[in-house]
């Protein structure tokens, strides 16, 4: 496969932290907010919701960007059995902190690599279990005050502050819990023939 110089890179999220790891692989890229309805579909498995919403990411983006390499990601953090997603405010964000404290969470987090001038897409779906320690109310105000952590599914930042909430982190991927499974990636932009090194 015929190596890419500069690919046409698009990332279809407008997080900053997805933004701050692709940037660790210094090649030029773009970003731009795909605008999908995110609400997970009945009897719909954490793992099949976050690949459904990462490939609906990549797919919504494809005819403005016919040219490039497309990349959605999405999060879903699962507890018994129950979804959680982005708390938005303080309250939600209170609650599930108290419904995580001492428990452990999947976070299944998705990647799709869509090839929008062959249509050839990869997918992929990382799970990283998190052990969260059984902290007080009062560290779980003072911890939200200090970091406003209010658009991470889960309602704490493993890469900020929210490490002091957690017990123990399990996964093959250490950047797949920040919201974009990077070792995965890597092989994907590979495979399209996308010279990083």
């Amino acid at each position: 496969m015929q190596k890419q110089a500069s690919p046409h890179l698009l990332l279809a999220s407008s997080s900053i932290y997805r933004k701050e790891l692709l940037a660790r692989l210094r090649i030029p890229f773009e970003t731009a907010s795909p605008n999908i309805d995110e609400t997970p579909q009945v009897n719909e498995s954490a793992a099949q919701t976050s690949l459904r919403l990462a490939e609906a990411k990549a797919r919504a983006l494809a005819e403005f960007y016919p040219t490039y390499l497309i990349i959605g990601s999405d999060q879903v953090a699962l507890l018994d059995g129950i979804q959680l997603g982005k708390p938005g405010n303080h309250e939600c964000a209170v609650m599930q902190l108290r419904q995580m404290r001492g428990r452990t969470i999947e976070f299944h987090t998705a990647l799709s690599l869509l090839n929008a001038q062959t249509g050839h897409t990869q997918t992929t779906v990382d799970i990283t279990s998190v052990t969260m320690r059984n902290y007080s109310d009062a560290e779980i105000e003072t911890y939200l005050l200090r970091e406003k952590p209010y658009d991470c599914a889960g309602s704490a930042k493993t890469e900020g502050l929210g490490i002091a909430l957690i017990a123990a982190i399990e996964n093959r991927d250490p950047t797949a819990i920040i919201g974009l499974p990077m070792i995965e990636l890597v092989t994907m932009l590979k495979n399209e023939g996308v010279a990083l090194l």
